[in-house]
């Protein structure tokens, strides 16, 4: 059995998980670090965890008193596979619950937005993280790096609509912060960088640190719709091209000062992460 007060944090391996993972375990956290495969994570105890196969979720929870949730990816509507789970973990013996939503999805709204509607009253001790794009979908394995990498290009229908990027780190860190403070935030978290950012700003600031030429192509909605349905479910492409629409109208046009009141220290910008990514 596992020792008591342990973080598990779900989708351990992926974008925000893994760098939570490790800046609890810096930190001296025991951690229990789930996904699919159970795939080891220096400083912490691997656990396999699917969300779709209940019987992975009691060994998960064994022990743990906090956790941080990743929903699945690419699922319109997660609230049928977290909610039991949630109700689960609360009689498992979890108090505190932190999950990673986006700035894009209010509490209450479409997929994780109806989970973010029911944490609250299922945890006295939570917190909703609503971070902007991630600044890394420029330089890792996104659709938005490959493109960069393999074409010079960058296709979204987000027009000239700027987003106030967020470097993952900091998205970490704040996690990492509303897991183990001594009082949660109790509220949601709307996370960005230090400046809000086009798509055409993307592209020439590219361009300029790595020095070669990056263009960005605007499609309309309907057009992003059908190239996303090339890698995602059709329903999930229509409500990520949607998103682009709604960064066209301003939806993300802002920053936010989370980053600074939670760690203590500002947000990355984004030319200081391609400095240090590419």
């Amino acid at each position: 059995m596992t020792t008591p007060g342990a973080t598990l944090v779900i989708g351990a391996t992926g974008t925000t998980g893994s760098r939570t993972v490790a800046q609890l375990s810096a930190a001296g956290h025991r951690v229990k670090a789930a996904s699919r495969r159970a795939v080891g994570v220096p400083g912490a105890e691997a656990v396999a965890f699917d969300w779709y196969e209940p019987a992975t979720h009691a060994a998960a929870l064994d022990g743990a008193d906090r956790v941080y949730l990743v929903p699945p990816v690419g699922d319109a509507d997660p609230v049928a596979v977290m909610l039991p789970f949630l109700r689960q973990a609360r009689a498992a013996g979890v108090r505190r619950a932190v999950l990673l939503s986006s700035s894009a999805i209010p509490e209450g709204g479409p997929a994780v937005g109806a989970v973010h509607q029911a944490l609250p009253l299922l945890f006295a001790q939570w917190a909703v993280l609503r971070p902007s794009w991630f600044m890394q979908n420029f330089t890792g394995t996104h659709a938005h790096a490959v493109s960069i990498r393999e074409d010079g290009a960058l296709w979204t229908a987000a027009g000239s609509g700027r987003v106030g990027f967020v470097d993952v780190e900091d998205i970490a860190a704040v996690a990492v912060h509303a897991l183990t403070d001594e009082h949660a935030p109790d509220t949601d978290l709307v996370l960005t960088g230090p400046e809000a950012l086009s798509y055409d700003d993307i592209a020439a600031t590219v361009t300029q640190v790595t020095g070669r030429p990056v263009q960005h192509h605007r499609l309309s909605c309907e057009q992003m719709r059908d190239r996303l349905t090339a890698h995602v479910p059709l329903e999930f492409a229509s409500m990520l091209a949607g998103m682009d629409r709604a960064i066209a109208k301003g939806a993300e046009d802002r920053v936010t000062d989370t980053v600074q009141r939670l760690t203590g220290r500002p947000a990355r910008g984004f030319r200081a992460l391609l400095e240090r990514e590419m």
